[in-house]
């Protein structure tokens, strides 16, 4: 019974009528006596105990990311609404740029220009070249057989077969250089083909980076630029992820980051759910520590998720550390200095303790459920 009260109410019994105050005075001093001598008196329990560690955080769609487009320029078209499903490749908005549009019509004049096709000319006249030199190449190797027949038959000089051979060696090294021209033209034509081909693929491909389109099948959760906005490659556009899984994004203290193990057991309440306990696994911890909060990021990943979720909603959770069935507990406020506790006797005894939460502490040694136990004084 609260003292104050107490005192308020006799004060205005002694200050009534004469001869009415003295019974209900000593009523009053025998219920403050009775309150000194209800102090709280505690016995030890065997229960379940869960240490954990506490952790908060939000949640996010599974492969969530926030779109930036590969090239800058004006946005052109917004092709998806908020809200609106996707799949891989689905193009979320297009964006337009004078310099690349000039760019990729350069690059397929090039192609045209370049191609074999376009270049069928100058492949003829060297084939004809060749033919050229094939008959004066045989010509000549005709009059040389003659003037060597007639050598032979003493008819002629040593001067004119020597001359007939120095025709046929030049008129056959002209045919070889010509077959020579022709394979080199052929190969500077395929290559410069390749080349304006492989150059005409880039500027398709730097014209479809203006084309910006989803990474996943999932859901555009925002929007955050709209038509005729200036984008640059560093602007983020927007924000998809997957509807149907979603993950536990949570912050642990630098002190009890080392506790904290994959696979362990995670109990998380939303304020969209009142009243309601999902489980999760502990999934992944990030090795970087937050230098501005001293935190680390755990994931964590439902076991059996609720059936609504949405992006940033925050949560509350516990990472399950150890769990004993069946321990002796008593409550923490009960320790003194973590390792003694106060009989009911007035006697302290010393404990050992194990695990604990937030309310209750185990009691490994020192105490047996027969003990009374009473809080210490404040």
């Amino acid at each position: 019974m609260p003292l104050i009260a107490s005192r308020y109410r006799t004060i205005l019994l002694l200050v009534g009528p004469p001869g009415r105050w003295l019974l209900p005075m000593l009523a009053t001093l025998g219920l403050l006596a009775g309150c000194r001598d209800k102090a709280e008196r505690v016995r030890p329990v065997w229960s379940a105990i869960s240490e954990s560690v506490y952790a908060a955080g939000t949640v996010k769609s599974g492969r969530q990311y926030q779109a930036f487009a590969s090239a800058g320029g004006v946005i052109q078209a917004v092709l998806v609404r908020e809200g609106d499903s996707v799949r891989v490749g689905t193009p979320l908005l297009s964006i337009t740029s004078d310099v690349q549009q000039l760019n990729q019509e350069n690059a397929a004049l090039a192609a045209r220009y370049g191609a074999v096709a376009a270049n069928q000319s100058q492949l003829e006249a060297a084939r004809q070249r060749i033919a050229l030199q094939r008959r004066t190449m045989q010509n000549d190797l005709l009059q040389r057989t003659r003037q060597r027949q007639l050598w032979q038959q003493t008819i002629g000089t040593q001067l004119a077969l020597e001359q007939k051979e120095l025709a046929y060696a030049g008129s056959r090294t002209a045919y070889e250089s010509a077959v020579l021209s022709y394979q080199t033209l052929q190969k500077q034509l395929d290559f410069a083909a390749a080349q304006a081909r492989k150059n005409l693929q880039i500027a398709q491909k730097q014209a479809s980076d203006f084309v910006l389109r989803s990474k996943v099948n999932g859901i555009v959760y925002q929007l955050y630029r709209e038509k005729g906005e200036a984008v640059t490659p560093q602007t983020p556009l927007a924000l998809l992820g997957d509807a149907r899984h979603f993950v536990l994004e949570m912050q642990v203290d630098e002190s009890d980051i080392v506790k904290i193990r994959p696979g362990q057991l995670v109990l998380v309440t939303l304020d969209s759910y009142k009243g309601q306990v999902f489980t999760a696994r502990v999934s992944t911890i990030s090795p970087m520590m937050n230098s501005t909060s001293r935190t680390f990021e755990v994931a964590a990943a439902f076991v059996r998720q609720p059936p609504v979720l949405y992006p940033f909603v925050s949560f509350e959770a516990n990472i399950v550390l150890q769990t004993k069935a069946k321990a002796l507990l008593i409550p923490r406020r009960l320790l003194v200095n973590d390792s003694t506790v106060l009989k009911s006797n007035g006697q302290l005894a010393r404990v050992k303790t194990g695990l604990r939460d937030y309310q209750m502490v185990e009691i490994l040694a020192g105490l047996t459920p027969a003990d009374e136990l009473t809080a210490p004084a404040q």
